[in-house]
């Protein structure tokens, strides 16, 4: 059966979201339709909105979600309707070199490079208005009822609270593995974090986790310091406040600089000013926020040389199938809090409200 059901449709970047009726194909082979009961608005999200991240238009965005499984197609024997699930932006399909690898996590099904906005097929499930609307992400968690590939849905603790696990399906998983999958922080290290939204104050509470001695929280808006150091922060540094490179700041608070520095922001500037803070020989640094498009950096290679490692995250370093159902069993057990990165609950109507919430850092 095809289901009616209302949608957040995106028909051009920098517009409002269009609350509209879509409708929604049974899911084909391989696929499971899922309704979703809580999403997330992550930044990631609103690049598309800016077109920092391309992606083709009329589309449905929002990747970070749980739900409840409708149906499932042919073949689907993993999963069940009524299981609650987590739907997975970086898919694990088992096969490819990035799955069979101990190493990697980005399973080369992922629509993050191609942008294509379609199901693994070449074909979407969405249609408004006699028109084809395009998947983000594998994922488009901004609609009532969404299908997913069999290979991009984590099955997960039918005791979970959906309102708050939706966060381990981007933000919390991608900024807490950031900093124990990554980075591998180690106990009595330093840390330094660019950036203090929901998956930087994730990046904060992984370092706390993994035994960090001192973690540095860095933000141009001193309202979220509060929060960050409730969180584990043990300084926090406004980089407004300093007439020289914040990068030097830090290399002074520290005396060598940092053993470990995450840019969780986004921005070219920040991920050359994490590199450059972090200890000459041994320091880590990872990039964390999502890179705008047709964006360059330039640095001076010697930041390297002397034996800086500089690395990527996507999705926290987690085999997505793997390890979510674990995440969400940690969470039950109290191992990671989830609240404090919840600020507004907004009915879904008012997702526009939600989009100027995060756009004004709130």
């Amino acid at each position: 059966q095809v289901i009616k059901c209302k949608a957040a449709v995106m028909w051009e970047a920098n517009k409002p979201f269009s609350i509209e009726e879509v409708e929604v194909a049974p899911p084909k082979a391989h696929e499971v339709r899922i309704k979703v009961v809580a999403t997330g608005i992550c930044r990631s999200d609103d690049h598309v909105v800016t077109g920092g991240l391309v992606m083709p238009f009329p589309i449905i965005l929002g990747h970070e979600a749980a739900g409840v499984v409708e149906s499932v197609g042919q073949g689907v024997t993993s999963i069940k309707p009524g299981d609650k699930v987590i739907p997975l932006f970086v898919p694990q399909c088992g096969e490819c070199k990035s799955c069979l690898s101990t190493k990697g996590n980005l399973c080369s099904k992922n629509d993050l490079g191609s942008s294509a906005g379609l199901m693994p097929d070449g074909t979407t499930r969405f249609t408004c208005k006699g028109k084809a609307i395009h998947h983000f992400l594998g994922t488009s968690t901004f609609t009532e009822y969404t299908v997913v590939h069999e290979s991009a849905v984590a099955k997960i603790d039918a005791a979970a609270p959906l309102e708050k696990v939706c966060l381990i399906g981007c933000g919390f998983s991608t900024g807490y593995g950031a900093a124990v999958q990554t980075a591998k922080v180690e106990p009595g290290s330093t840390c330094a974090i660019f950036g203090l939204g929901g998956v930087g104050l994730s990046v904060v509470m992984g370092c706390k986790a993994a035994g960090a001695s001192r973690i540095i929280a860095v933000d141009v808006n001193s309202n979220k310091f509060a929060k960050a150091k409730e969180l584990g922060a043990t300084d926090c540094v406004n980089p407004k406040d300093f007439k020289k490179p914040i990068h030097e700041v830090l290399i002074e608070m520290t005396g060598h600089g940092v053993d470990y520095s995450f840019e969780v922001i986004g921005r070219t500037e920040t991920m050359a000013a994490a590199l450059a803070c972090c200890q000459y020989n041994y320091g880590v640094s990872v990039i964390v926020g999502l890179p705008p498009a047709a964006q360059k950096i330039t640095f001076d290679p010697f930041l390297l040389f002397t034996g800086r490692t500089w690395k990527g995250s996507v999705f926290g370093g987690w085999k997505s199938k793997d390890s979510v159902p674990k995440l969400v069993a940690d969470y039950m057990k109290k191992k990671f809090v989830l609240d404090p990165l919840i600020t507004h609950t907004l009915p879904f109507s008012k997702i526009n409200e939600g989009f100027d919430l995060l756009r004004t850092g709130k």
